[in-house]
């Protein structure tokens, strides 16, 4: 095994790290206080290819592998999660959509103006009335000659007001006999009539970021906008969730390292009993937790972006990848806080921010709990993963840097 990221990866990662660090750092906690997102980041993001970093570059994309968006969605988070979150959306979630169940016509359509940030996209799964629970969904897709009329709201939907595209899943067969069955999915544009949005606010955390609902309302979509074939919408929107998840995953581990450094800086500083209590063992406690947890959550999700460049799958490993560094980002925030004492508990420092924000990690894109019956599916041997009709495509470096 080699542990050593490429030149390439490591590239990637700091120049993620000077955006974060020079253009987000300085402006995210007023921008966390208005609860708004920063008009630059979407602009930014596209200007510096971090739209398309991990696409191929006939589709407009980078060209980099899979473990490079991972390092990206470290180090984005490590700044902010809402600037991570608008990577697990626009690229985990609607971009591989694409990618991987998308036709050539589809792909050539819609993913250049997505990797190159001229265009937004977003994922539209989750309804007032089913979460973990995507099976119960209500929202449905009706075929009406050569178009197909949708109906229904998503709600919590990140980027609800800033996307372009929407990948909708809704109910094109409501007589199935498998709650799972009769459900297709659909690339949807938002400037579609009868599309409406619009941003929650009030939200614990994530506050930076756009998260908010979506409605439509006998909205037309062309028949040539159904995403795989009809019936697929349960395989599909599970598939993306993969990806979503693994980008979460690393996420978290970059707010597990932002939670430990800027604990060892004030615990370096801040005197207590006339020493820093850096020299106090419990304090030193909770700074040998958050190392443990950030080298165990960054090897389980460079893990699961291997297997992605391996085109092996990696539903179980990435499931894993999320449970446990999600709930290790949780863990280290509330130490950080602890660590901060008083001042943890304002937003004088970020570490009371990096606590918010971290909460909504544990439940979104499958909670905690429904990652732990999954992994105990697979360790009783009642869960297999069977092959899907379209399987993520591996990671091939003259596949993907390849202009034509």
């Amino acid at each position: 095994m080699d542990f050593e990221l490429n030149e390439e990866q490591q590239m990637v990662a700091r120049m993620v790290r000077d955006y974060v660090t020079k253009e987000v750092a300085p402006t995210i906690k007023e921008w966390d206080r208005k609860q708004e997102m920063d008009p630059q980041v979407l602009p930014r993001m596209a200007e510096l290819g971090i739209l398309g970093v991990s696409l191929p570059v006939r589709y407009g994309g980078q060209g980099m592998d899979y473990m490079s968006l991972g390092l990206v969605c470290e180090e984005l988070e490590a700044g902010d999660t809402s600037l991570r979150v608008v990577i697990s959306v626009h690229m985990g979630l609607c971009c591989y959509a694409i990618l991987q169940w998308g036709s050539e016509e589809q792909k050539l359509k819609y993913l250049p103006p997505l990797a190159m940030g001229e265009k937004i996209g977003g994922y539209c799964l989750t309804e007032p009335d089913a979460g973990s629970d995507p099976a119960a969904l209500v929202s449905t897709a009706r075929r009406d000659g050569d178009d197909y009329i949708i109906n229904g709201e998503k709600m919590w939907i990140s980027l609800a007001t800033k996307a372009d595209y929407m990948i909708w899943i809704a109910r094109t067969d409501p007589e199935a006999k498998k709650r799972s069955g009769g459900m297709s999915a659909f690339i949807l544009e938002t400037d579609s009539p009868g599309v409406t949005s619009g941003d929650i606010h009030g939200k614990l955390g994530v506050r930076a970021g756009s998260t908010g609902w979506v409605n439509c309302q006998d909205v037309r979509v062309p028949a040539a906008n159904l995403l795989g074939e009809e019936g697929e919408g349960f395989k599909i929107a599970m598939s993306c969730l993969d990806n979503g998840r693994y980008t979460v995953a690393a996420g978290a581990t970059g707010l597990i390292r932002a939670s430990l450094e800027a604990s060892v800086r004030y615990a370096k500083e801040r005197h207590t009993f006339g020493v820093p209590i850096a020299h106090h063992q419990l304090i030193q406690q909770k700074l040998a937790w958050m190392a443990r947890d950030y080298e165990a959550a960054r090897l389980l999700y460079l893990k699961a972006g291997w297997r992605k460049n391996q085109g092996l799958r990696n539903t179980r490993e990435t499931g894993l990848a999320k449970w446990y560094a999600t709930d290790a980002s949780f863990k280290a925030a509330s130490e950080a806080v602890q660590v901060h004492g008083g001042y943890g508990f304002s937003d004088e420092y970020e570490v009371e921010r990096f606590l918010r924000n971290a909460r909504g990690a544990v439940i979104y894109e499958g909670s905690s709990e429904i990652q732990q019956i999954l992994q105990a599916g697979y360790a009783l041997g009642y869960r297999e993963d069977r092959p899907l009709r379209k399987e993520l495509p591996p990671y091939d470096p003259d596949e993907w840097t390849r202009e034509e």
